[in-house]
């Protein structure tokens, strides 16, 4: 008879070789079936399942609700082998977190961002922010993705990012425009000057090392507080200069008449998310953007 830890090895097994990582549930799943058959049972219950993930004690609600959800999809796997098996509930505890609010950068501040950046005390740091945000701002890459970028990943020719480092490890092509693709040209050209062609980041610190996430941010932080963007209750974060060009790409959508649902799935794509829903977020960004979309639904209408 085949233990429930068994049943875990096949399940992760079975997934990873469709290609997922399962790094979470390959770390707890072991030790709920260790925690069911310490229990004397052989099946999967929904009190051992609950019981269990409530062990984690002082854990936020949302990690408890993690735990559980790693058993609920094992569960659904393994009662098609075991009609025995009960599949947790959703809703024990809420599984999500409110989405922060992104602060929407207009074209002017985000120009006056990359000037104060340009204007760093030292001649690399001015140049290595002064792109790196504009980059961001340029395409809507992630940050991680633009840290994660060597220079053979970046083909000046082609304007083209192959973009390596990706959430969820979707690898993808990052197309430029033209005059982004300039830039980064003239970035290249700057940056073999100061630090040499045989640093390999893109993006390097003087000593030819990828550039920390926490430096970024600090440096992002000291520069929008010295622009008086920063307040109390105002805080942007590299983070909503991808959110802004994803809003801005929409209005400019909206507003030349295209057929926007016809692109969301484009766009997704190019941001790398993993499914359009991802995307259509954005809608509810910012109150502009939502009257295109409510007199779009208006016109659709009428024309029905």
């Amino acid at each position: 008879m085949t233990t429930l830890a068994e049943h875990v090895d096949d399940y992760l097994a079975m997934r990873r070789s469709l290609g997922f990582e399962l790094e979470f549930p390959g770390h707890v799943l072991p030790q709920f079936a260790a925690f069911v058959e310490a229990a004397g049972s052989s099946s999967v219950t929904v009190e051992l399942a609950v019981t269990w993930a409530s062990l984690a004690k002082g854990s936020k609600p949302i990690s408890l609700a993690h735990r559980l959800g790693a058993v609920r999809v094992f569960a659904r796997w393994l009662k098609t082998i075991d009609p025995a098996t009960e599949i947790p509930p959703c809703g024990i505890w809420p599984s999500a977190t409110p989405r922060r609010t992104p602060y929407i950068w207009s074209d002017a501040e985000i120009e006056a961002l990359l000037e104060a950046a340009g204007r760093l005390p030292t001649p690399l740091g001015a140049l290595t922010y002064e792109t790196l945000f504009g980059l961001v701002a340029a395409t809507g890459m992630r940050l991680g993705e633009t840290l994660g970028l060597a220079l053979g990943d970046v083909d000046l020719a082609g304007g083209l990012l192959s973009v390596k480092t990706a959430k969820f490890n979707r690898a993808r092509v990052v197309p430029l425009h033209d005059t982004t693709t300039e830039v980064l040209r003239r970035y290249v050209v700057r940056r073999c000057d100061l630090l040499g062609a045989e640093a390999q980041p893109f993006f390097s610190s003087r000593v030819g090392t990828p550039l920390s996430t926490s430096n970024v941010h600090k440096t992002f932080n000291a520069l929008t507080t010295a622009m008086g963007l920063r307040t109390v209750t105002v805080r942007p974060r590299v983070h909503d200069l991808r959110h802004s060009f994803t809003v801005r790409t929409l209005l400019d959508w909206h507003r030349q008449g295209l057929d926007v649902r016809a692109r969301m799935t484009q766009l997704s794509t190019y941001l790398g998310h993993v499914t359009p829903q991802g995307t259509y977020w954005y809608l509810s960004a910012v109150p502009e953007l939502m009257v295109l979309v409510a007199d779009h639904l208006d016109h659709q209408d009428v024309d029905r």
